[in-house]
């Protein structure tokens, strides 16, 4: 199957320069491609995933994909999608952005079975230019009224933009045109927010190196879930691929609670797995929701990607103790990470009556209802159901001497930490 004929499957493609073009071009040669990312943070997240997804399959299908860190563009400010002015970072910061996010791309993308990645800054070729010859070099061949006319500046006109933002695509267009010029790039992907910068680069190609010049461009469709709402957000902020800022279980759990109505779209767009496997997992959607296989199969293939065999089965862990009960069989660490989100007091070392601990601690309101929860068998300490009343909460209750876990119900978990 042709890359082009597997994007259009997987429902991965939304505008193109050349459709036929492009078509003909990746059956005839192994083609070198483009994607950028500003450092505008020290991790991507999800959303920055859609756009380099695409260029990973254009990786495994033996095409050639060069990663662009904008550190010259992550110093401007890329006005897309936003209706005010980016704050501008030092160039220390970008550095250090761009160093990050380095790291994870080749994480990503450098495999031991193919290094052919090229990972570019475009803050090599841009910091050594000066104003003259930007203006006049560059500059001369965009016009003013079809840079107003591009939706990422019209869009500004009445909230207002610097000439700072307005003079982005030209960056990015002198960004394609370096890449076409040094690295035989002949094809730019990037999210359907960046056609126009996308066109802009196109025209000063074929300004610069005539009009049969072979350059072309594809965008991604915009992400949304079935809802309505933006990709990628959950009620904790933005699903990091930063371990540090979303846990691998946290990363799990975004892809495990997909809505039955968007899981499908997400396996298709995000994973590797065959159109088989797809439609196999497509139809248990249908007729066996509840086991939720579509869902399973999306976090293990997401989080394997990202975070690794190792990490995954952490997250795993983590999952299957929570839903068994099974606290004990986890460690302090994995305890740290999956009750991140949850409920957290902090308790005295000391043994003390269950009755007062649970009071003291504020997770129960009164003894008395303390002692009824406790009777009926509603309180779970370290997964282990508590029916006695005289029970003794110690130090070594606590798991890795750090933490203690309280069920109370089915579903309400409570971590307590030893001071």
């Amino acid at each position: 199957m042709n890359i082009i004929d597997e994007l259009e499957w997987r429902d991965a493609i939304n505008q193109q320069t050349d459709a036929e073009g492009l078509r003909e071009l990746t059956n005839t040669k192994s083609v070198s491609l483009y994607c950028g990312v500003d450092p505008t943070g020290d991790s991507m997240h999800i959303g920055h995933l859609i756009p380099f997804m695409v260029l990973k399959r254009f990786q495994l299908a033996g095409h050639r994909p060069v990663i662009l860190i904008g550190g010259a563009t992550g110093t401007i400010g890329d006005p897309s999608g936003r209706q005010s002015e980016r704050s501008l970072q030092t160039l220390e910061q970008v550095q250090a952005n761009v160093d990050a996010l380095t790291a994870q791309m080749k994480k990503l993308f450098v495999t031991e079975s193919d290094n052919q990645v090229r990972m570019v800054n475009n803050y090599d070729w841009t910091h050594k230019m000066n104003v003259i010859e930007f203006l006049r070099d560059y500059g001369k061949n965009f016009s003013i009224n079809t840079m107003l006319a591009k939706d990422v500046v019209s869009s500004r006109l009445d909230s207002g933009i610097s000439f700072t933002e307005f003079s982005y695509q030209i960056l990015q267009s002198l960004d394609y045109l370096h890449l076409y010029q040094h690295e035989d790039v002949q094809l730019q992907v990037g999210g359907s927010d960046q056609w126009g910068n996308i066109t802009s680069g196109l025209d000063l190609i074929r300004k610069k190196e005539g009009a049969d010049a072979k350059v072309f461009g594809l965008t991604i469709p915009l992400m949304l879930k079935s809802d309505g709402t933006k990709f990628g957000k959950s009620a904790g902020g933005a699903i990091w691929l930063d371990p540090k800022k979303t846990t691998p279980y946290e990363f799990y759990q975004f892809w495990a609670n997909s809505d039955d109505r968007d899981v499908v779209k997400y396996l298709k767009y995000f994973t590797f797995l065959t159109r088989e496997e797809i439609e196999a997992l497509a139809e248990k959607v249908q007729t066996e929701p509840h086991k939720r296989e579509a869902q399973k199969a999306l976090a293990e293939e997401m989080t394997r990607f990202v975070h690794g065999e190792e990490l995954l089965e952490q997250a795993k862990r983590i999952t299957a103790a929570l839903f068994s009960g099974d606290i004990r069989s986890l460690t302090a660490e994995e305890i740290e990470e999956g009750f991140k989100e949850m409920p957290t007091y902090t308790s005295g070392k000391e043994s003390k009556n269950i009755v007062d601990w649970l009071v003291d601690l504020g997770i129960e309101p009164s003894k008395r209802q303390a002692r009824e929860d406790i009777t009926k068998g509603a309180i779970s300490l370290n997964g282990e159901r508590v029916t006695e009343l005289g029970v003794e909460v110690t130090a070594e209750d606590a798991i890795g001497g750090r933490f203690i876990i309280i069920r109370k119900g089915k579903k309400n978990y409570s971590l307590v930490k030893l001071a």
